[in-house]
């Protein structure tokens, strides 16, 4: 194995146990930002009428289970099970989606989100555990 591959492996194994500490905070701070919009907490500022709005308390139900979900694949990601990894991939390409659609409540914070999947997504899909 080269000194390069050994070096890429590395760091694709570091941003992937970021990443998977990520997943965890983020699934956490899903949920608790989901728990502020089904308590209807005047946090949540419903703004402009956009062409895919829905309610609020239906986007906080979404990510009160959305949050769950990411917090436990992120914990398995630790493992560097084959499933967690491709379970991350997935929900990091789903959250970018999610977070897309979420931009007009928050901007700043979607962004975000959405940059920080692309990074996981990248170290994840870098990852070969069976090389180091």
């Amino acid at each position: 194995m080269s000194e390069d591959s050994l070096v890429k492996q590395g760091v694709a194994k570091g941003t992937s146990m970021g990443g998977a500490v990520l997943l965890v905070t983020v699934g956490v701070l899903e949920f608790l930002q989901g728990i502020s919009a089904v308590a209807k907490d005047d946090v949540i500022v419903v703004g402009i009428e956009y062409t895919y709005q829905f309610d609020v308390t239906t986007w906080g139900w979404f990510h009160l289970v959305f949050g769950v979900i990411v917090a436990a694949v992120g914990a398995a990601l630790f493992t560097g099970a084959t499933w967690a990894r491709v379970g991350a991939m997935i929900l990091c390409a789903l959250s970018i989606f999610v977070n897309f659609l979420w931009l007009p409540y928050y901007p700043l914070w979607a962004i975000t989100i959405i940059a920080l999947n692309a990074v996981v997504i990248w170290a994840v899909a870098t990852w070969n555990p069976a090389k180091i």
